[in-house]
């Protein structure tokens, strides 16, 4: 009967050991404040980390609480910490954002963003970060038009297009994979 009940508790330990280590995700070598990751241990699909990863992110979507960050534009800080904690180095690491619908609302100076939803933008931060390691933040012309996201607006990272189409059709034909939501 004690067997039985060490067992248990051996058993119960190991998976709450195991459990923990799941859910224990590490900043990133390239934006430190953002984009969190979890080690991956011996992956059967074992990334490439010689290869030129050109993405180009569809990011149309917001939170509906505008208080909250954006986490389609978190996810590419996530993308680029965890390949470069994977081996792949910074310098292989091209990635361009084709900011477009409700989500263009997060490119607004923080006093238009008040202004619009009573709370301070919590994307611009982040947007900072991303664009300081390279990170092309390209807003669609046509949803600054349609919303009246004038350049005096943005904030001054922003780079504009055409349209998002515009950005998504020639980044892929420039070789970039889309990453869409």
């Amino acid at each position: 009967m004690i067997f039985k009940h060490i067992f248990s508790v051996v058993v119960v330990f190991a998976f709450a050991k195991a459990l923990s280590a799941q859910t224990t995700a590490t900043p990133g070598p390239v934006i430190s404040n953002f984009g969190k990751t979890y080690p991956i241990e011996n992956p059967d699909f074992v990334t490439n980390t010689s290869l030129v990863f050109k993405a180009v992110f569809d990011v149309s979507k917001a939170p509906e609480d505008p208080a909250t960050r954006n986490p389609y534009i978190e996810t590419i800080a996530r993308f680029l910490n965890m390949h470069a904690k994977a081996g792949v180095p910074v310098e292989n690491l091209q990635v361009r954002m084709a900011m477009h619908g409700q989500a263009s609302y997060g490119l607004l100076k923080n006093e238009f963003y008040k202004e619009k939803y009573g709370v301070d933008n919590p994307n611009i931060e982040l947007l900072e970060a991303i664009d300081n390691a390279g990170v092309d933040v390209i807003l669609c012309g046509q949803t600054a038009g349609a919303r009246d996201i004038s350049p005096e607006k943005r904030i001054p990272l922003t780079q504009t297009a055409l349209s998002a189409m515009t950005i998504l059709l020639q980044s892929q034909a420039e070789g970039f994979g889309l990453i869409a939501f």
